[in-house]
């Protein structure tokens, strides 16, 4: 009997840290942005200061879909336009949980492109919300490079 007990108690245990451990992650996870439910999944709505964190360890794609171009913002991987999706998926790590961040000039352009990604099955799209337009309320910088 006395083993039994042992086991029930263990087992119990190994439970408890696993939910420990669940939970952690989830707070991990959520620790940036606010999440966007739509029709066949969710995105990640990320303010401008919470990106400019993000980026000091920067280990995702930036994608700024924003056409025509009116500027980036600083460690930008790629410019491609909001309705190439085709271009976007392939930019994209091929594990669809990793994380990219888009973004474009004021939100639009970045939305419609996010919402194409979890219709295409991505898990971990976020959005930059106000775009350009509210990073640059915020106080960060816009690059402007010769586009050819």
């Amino acid at each position: 009997m006395p083993a039994r007990l042992y086991l029930c108690a263990l087992l119990s245990l190994l439970a408890l840290v696993a939910a420990c451990n669940d939970n952690a992650k989830s707070v991990a996870a959520n620790r940036y942005g606010a999440r966007v439910e739509i029709p066949g999944g969710s995105y990640i709505k990320v303010e401008p200061q919470e990106l400019k964190t993000l980026l000091s360890d920067k280990k995702f794609p930036l994608i700024n879909v924003h056409v025509p171009y009116e500027g980036e913002i600083e460690k930008t991987d790629a410019l491609i336009p909001y309705n190439e999706v085709d271009k976007i998926v392939a930019k994209l790590p091929s594990d669809k949980a990793a994380m990219v961040v888009l973004y474009c000039r004021s939100g639009r352009m970045s939305r419609e492109s996010t919402e194409a990604l979890v219709a295409l099955g991505y898990t971990n799209v976020w959005n930059l919300d106000r775009g350009m337009v509210g990073w640059k309320e915020a106080g960060f910088s816009i690059l402007t490079k010769k586009v050819p």
